[in-house]
């Protein structure tokens, strides 16, 4: 950031007065500029028992398996941000049932929210951001070729049903590259 939004000054990095963090600061008219993490909002459509994938028809990632996610908008939710996603890269309607995962990734400021949700009607397809969409039994899901580490976490923490925390919200994050779980 080189201009303030508010009055069009020039701001520098500082720490501002009763804070602890480096931010960038108006000086002219004072104003604080917080840079804060992007909410990104998804779903794990389950349709008889399968979950309903996404292959990416744009990047990044492009060709590679992902659950409907995307950036959190102004003024939403984020279980109407979800079902938009859903709605968006696979054209399918959804019921929420319940959130399934939180997954950070500090290093590039993002925070995942994954819900847990049942397809309506079974009806799905392809969208401008998607160039396939098809239904895998957790046997089926290309491991190899999903596109992001919070997906794959999301995945195996819904497919791992052993475990007796897996009614609950799992949460991990990477840090340097390496998973931390914290479910």
């Amino acid at each position: 950031m080189k201009f303030c939004s508010v009055c069009g000054s020039e701001v520098v990095q500082k720490i501002p007065e009763g804070d602890s963090l480096t931010r960038y600061v108006c000086e002219n008219c004072g104003t604080i500029h917080y840079q804060n993490p992007k909410v990104i909002v998804g779903t794990i459509p389950i349709w008889e028992g399968k979950i309903l994938l996404c292959k990416r028809a744009i990047e990044p990632r492009k060709g590679y398996w992902t659950l409907p996610a995307g950036f959190l908008e102004n003024r939403e939710t984020v279980e109407e941000g979800a079902a938009r996603e859903t709605s968006e890269e696979a054209n399918a309607k959804i019921d929420i049932v319940r959130l399934h995962s939180v997954y950070s990734i500090p290093h590039i400021s993002q925070v995942y929210m994954f819900f847990l949700a049942n397809l309506i009607d079974g009806i799905f397809s392809k969208s401008p951001e998607s160039e396939e969409v098809k239904l895998f039994s957790p046997e089926e899901i290309p491991w190899e070729e999903i596109a992001f580490a919070s997906v794959t976490f999301a995945l195996k923490r819904y497919t791992e049903k052993s475990e007796p925390s897996n009614s609950g919200t799992h949460m991990g994050s990477i840090r340097n590259r390496k998973l931390e779980d914290k479910t």
